[in-house]
């Protein structure tokens, strides 16, 4: 196996921007911040969506999305089907 060819495997805080909430996990993610959790400092990675802040794991129907990518997604297809209908009239 060659050597220097894999990321640095180490411990990393998830933190779901939406909640606050935090946890630490394994992972070769390269990250620039760094913070103090439990007494030790961590690199410090920043998550939309953990399973304290997902309808799925909640319970709760309403999905709260704190960087507004659903948003995004609905103004972007809405105006896709409105050019599509456009033409379609327009070709009438």
């Amino acid at each position: 196996m060659k050597k220097n060819t894999h990321p640095e495997y180490r411990d990393v805080v998830f933190e779901d921007s939406a909640t606050g909430f935090r946890f630490v996990c394994g992972s070769a993610i390269t990250t620039k911040e760094t913070t103090t959790f439990e007494g030790k400092e961590y690199p410090l990675y920043r998550v939309s969506v953990s399973s304290k802040s997902h309808p799925f794991f909640t319970g709760s129907t309403q999905f709260v999305d704190s960087e507004g990518r659903v948003d995004k997604f609905n103004k972007r297809y809405m105006q896709q089907s409105n050019a599509k209908k456009q033409t379609a009239d327009a070709q009438k």
